[in-house]
This record gives structure tokens, sequence and C-alpha cells, in this order.
């Protein structure tokens, strides 16, 4: 694939652990390292962003889709209202104002699966 045709955006917003593990992550991660999508970004907002900062396993996860190339950001708003910005950097999550990105994401054509 190529261009924006080749970009998917995961929107992972659930606070549920069995979705966050056996689909938002087994899809994005596989994406990225099978090929099926050139560029994966999967954006931590609402409820996921403070599953995410109190679970080491998905914590484990996340660090393994960073390494495999997948860009991974998340909503600032949405992190400072569960408390978690600070835990979510730290992880080294690009933790920023998401609406306008997300935007020029829809934009531009990319695929975005939100769950």
């Amino acid at each position: 694939m190529s261009g924006s045709s080749g970009k998917l955006v995961v929107l992972w917003t659930s606070g549920d652990r069995d979705t966050a593990i056996k689909m938002v992550f087994m899809y994005t991660k596989n994406s990225k390292t099978r090929g099926w999508w050139d560029e994966v970004t999967l954006v931590v907002w609402g409820p996921s962003a403070q599953l995410l900062s109190r679970d080491r396993e998905l914590q484990a996860y996340v660090r393994e889709m960073m390494d495999a190339g997948i860009l991974v950001e998340a909503c600032v708003t949405c992190a400072e209202m569960y408390g978690v910005a600070g835990e979510l950097s730290r992880l080294g999550i690009e933790v920023k104002k998401m609406g306008v990105p997300l935007t020029g994401y829809l934009k531009e054509g990319r695929h975005v699966l939100a769950l």
C-alpha cells in the first residue's frame, strides 16, 4: 500500500482489558509487523489511558509495539482527567492534544479503526 491508503490509525478508547489484549493490541501489532499497513499509529484516548497506566502487562505490549515501529500517542486532556499524563509520558508515549492531529489523520484519508 502507498500514500494515505497505507496508513492506519487505531483509536483505542475502551477501558476493557480483554478488548485491549484480544483485539486492539493483536491487530495493531500484526498490522505493522506483518506489513498489512505501511504506517500504524495507536492513539490512547479516554478510559484506555487509565487502564494502560495501571497495567504492567499492557505497558509491555505497548513497548513492543513502539519497538516494532508503531507510533503511540495519547490525548493529554483525557490523561490529565485521569491523572495519568506523567505515567504515559514515562512509558515513552507522546502525550499531546489530539483533536487537531486526529482531524488531520481523517482529512488526509487515513483509515481509522475506533475501539
